[in-house]
């Protein structure tokens, strides 16, 4: 439904530029058939817009084009009508066809989804009670589903499988509450002043991290000072026997 989507979107683009090619065409047939030429492939309006069909095509033959050397008011028409056809229309096209497909693109999966609806309920009248009851009845829709392991969740959907990495989530989206779950009873107020539970783990993560990373920082640096401490002490080890071997001689 997509990829007809987009078609459909496309093939707008498509006619409005054979509409302007067929436009030149006509044009430049009439201006062609009006001058003073004696080229039997443009004696006349039809013949003459069939010939420019042609050129826009890559249909037309080598030797054509240099049968219009002895023409050159011929040439001159025939050079502007390439130009502006087969050049500047049809990178208009090129660039038509890309705006298009890119704002079609944001609302493809939108679409795509509302066509399929169309077609579910337009379905929906032939399918018979029994078949119906059959496949929702496939589904398990009144069992409840798993967020996770041992968490269950609501009943009424449908449980898909996917990798841990397709969607790496490190906060938890799902918000519980606790108490009745009647819907005569009225849903708690998030507390968005930043006192709830949430945010003091996450400062506490924080703050852990930030004595982790002092921690290990301070550990290289009591090693590197050591090792420069017992450097110091064996130079001046070496230079106190030195000293004492100097006095003896």
């Amino acid at each position: 439904s997509a990829f007809a989507l987009i078609c459909t979107r496309v093939v707008s683009e498509v006619a409005l530029y054979l509409f302007g090619l067929t436009f030149f065409v006509c044009a430049f047939a009439c201006a062609v058939s009006a001058l003073e030429q004696d080229d039997p492939d443009f004696a006349g309006i039809p013949t003459s817009a069939l010939q420019l069909y042609k050129i826009s095509l890559g249909m037309f033959s080598g030797t054509h084009y240099d049968m219009l050397m002895d023409y050159p008011a011929l040439m001159t028409a025939i050079f502007v009508y390439v130009v502006t056809t087969v050049i500047f229309m049809l990178n208009l096209l090129i660039a038509q066809l890309n705006c298009s497909y890119q704002a079609t693109y944001q609302d493809m999966v939108g679409f795509a989804r509302l066509n399929r609806g169309k077609i579910v309920t337009e379905t929906m009248p032939s399918v018979s009670k029994k078949r119906w009851e059959r496949f929702s009845g496939a589904l398990r829709l009144d069992e409840r589903v798993e967020f996770g392991e041992g968490d269950i969740g609501l009943s009424g959907g449908i449980q898909v499988w996917e990798p841990a990495s397709a969607n790496i989530t490190t906060v938890d989206m799902i918000r519980r509450f606790g108490g009745s779950t009647s819907p005569a009873a009225q849903f708690p107020e998030e507390d968005t002043g930043g006192d709830d539970e949430e945010d003091r783990f996450d400062r506490m993560e924080k703050l852990i991290e930030k004595a982790m990373k002092r921690m290990t920082s301070s550990g290289k640096g009591g090693k590197k000072g050591s090792g420069a401490g017992s450097s110091t002490g064996q130079g001046s080890s070496d230079q106190g026997g030195e000293s004492g071997a100097s006095v003896h001689d």
